[in-house]
């Protein structure tokens, strides 16, 4: 029984992954390993508790039935939906009763070190001979992120596909909770995907803007839905070219609308939610606009710094124009930090933030070098200081974090192919941050605007829902 038990696993795993042909010769040589420890004693088990939950959610891993004192590595491996294969791993002992606990136990090496329960998912990085640049993003919210999970005797940095592992598990990561429903949007020129969360609501509305790599990004709209708030994710930019009337303030203005007038939507409850120059956007609506009146505003990332009063595709020219301050690292890799310093002291360059009349979260990595978020924050600050707002404003900053701020337990990017949206020519953009305190910075943060969004959007801040799966 223990035999076809874990020989159906395994294939199951295989084949749920796409990585058979990897897997073939492994599979094999592991079955009959497996056959040979279930004849002399109990099996290794690997458990991943639970084995289904929303990518925000903590897992617990356990290796039990292991001899006392035995060097093992805990091995991730995952398929992106674009055929890149990324991985994890960390080194540990098991203690005396033949267990390893990664919520307890340290990693004494591997792609992490130390007790890191969630070690395993954030510091994935592309497997050796992957192309350079790669970022993973997932593109189809409604099938889940899925991550093979094994235990293999001795401290393994490489060759994982070369020996047979004690014990494999599968695992999902899903960004939209059962009942998530996904809606395409085409309304007066605006483009997007609204998210609507379970239940029969009211719920509260956030509008959701990514920065300048343009396109459209479900997964954290999906995610915001999956914890109860009408996520509509806003396509204003195009790696392809978008029109002009993409980029002027009635789009967002007619993109705010229908989240507010959604029949599932609390009017008088709505959010602006930017990262990078969807920070911009976001600052600039809610100090000018007319029709955008929003409860609270979540930043993470950007910049009040832009000509003000004018459509984005002119601010987009203006940035243009200070393109001969990009520098490039000792590998390459692009810096825009320096585009936009020394923050100017004119007034018509940058958002009067001290007008702003809702809550604000502004969220920044101080080793970001894409942008200067924390220069930013800075300014941002005094000017809400002399204007007597500063009450409204929480900073979070987070030394050595970078500038792609997401969901947590999401890998760590220091830098990735980037396509400029004015030349549409490919870089590799350098973001900053190193891998264990930016992936703190996404823990910590991602808490925290859920916090927030929970405190300023729902009429009984303890009414609002707990998604898991």
């Amino acid at each position: 029984m223990g035999f076809r038990i874990c020989c159906s696993l395994t294939l199951m795993a295989a084949r749920t992954l796409h990585l058979s042909p990897i897997l073939n010769v492994s599979t094999r040589s592991w079955i009959r390993s497996s056959f040979t420890t279930t004849m002399t004693g109990a099996l290794p088990f690997l458990s991943v508790q639970p084995t289904r939950a929303l990518v925000d959610e903590k897992v617990q891993v356990v290796v039990k039935n292991l001899t006392p004192g035995l060097a093992v590595t805990l091995h991730s491996l995952h398929q992106s939906e674009d055929n890149d294969y990324w991985e994890a791993f960390g080194h540990y002992i098991s203690d005396d009763s033949g267990t390893v606990t990664v919520s307890k136990d340290a990693s004494v090496g591997g792609t992490y070190r130390g007790v890191e329960s969630m070690g395993l998912l954030w510091s994935m990085v592309p497997v050796p001979g992957s192309r350079p640049g790669l970022r993973l993003r997932k593109k189809d919210v409604l099938s889940p992120i899925v991550v093979l999970m094994s235990v293999y005797e001795n401290h393994l940095s490489e060759g994982f596909m070369k020996q047979p592992p004690l014990s494999s598990i599968c695992t999902e990561r899903w960004y939209t909770a059962p009942g998530v429903r996904r809606m395409d949007i085409e309304e007066n020129g605006v483009k997007g995907t609204l998210f609507l969360p379970p239940g029969p609501g009211p719920f509260p509305g956030v509008l959701d803007m990514w920065g300048g790599g343009g396109g459209l990004v479900e997964y954290r709209a999906a995610l915001l839905a999956s914890h109860g708030f009408v996520t509509l994710a806003l396509q204003y930019l195009s790696v392809e070219g978008a029109g002009t009337t993409e980029l002027e303030q009635n789009y967002f203005e007619g993109a705010y609308r229908i989240v507010q007038e959604h029949p599932l939507v609390l009017k008088d409850r709505v959010a602006l939610f930017g990262l990078s120059f969807g920070t911009s956007v976001a600052l600039n609506m809610a100090v000018y606009s007319k029709v955008i009146r929003p409860r609270c505003c979540v930043c993470i990332s950007g910049s009040h710094v832009l000509p003000i009063n004018k459509p984005t595709h002119f601010v987009l020219k203006e940035m243009n124009k200070n393109i001969n301050k990009t520098r490039l690292d000792e590998e390459g890799h692009v810096i825009w930090k320096d585009i936009i310093l020394p923050i100017p002291s004119d007034p018509d360059m940058k958002v009067d933030v001290g007008k702003i009349k809702c809550p604000l979260l502004l969220i920044v990595g101080e080793d970001d070098q894409n942008w200067p978020t924390s220069e930013s924050a800075e300014d941002i600050s005094m000017m809400m200081h002399e204007a007597g707002n500063e009450h409204l404003l929480t900073l979070l900053s987070y030394p050595g974090a970078g500038h792609l701020i997401e969901p947590p337990y999401t890998p760590h990017f220091r830098a990735s192919n980037f396509i400029v949206h004015h030349s549409k020519k490919k870089v590799i953009m350098l973001w900053g941050g190193q891998p264990k305190p930016h992936a703190d910075a996404q823990e910590d943060s991602w808490e925290k605007v859920l916090e927030f969004l929970q405190q300023h959007l729902y009429p009984g801040y303890d009414s609002a829902p707990q998604a898991k799966l």
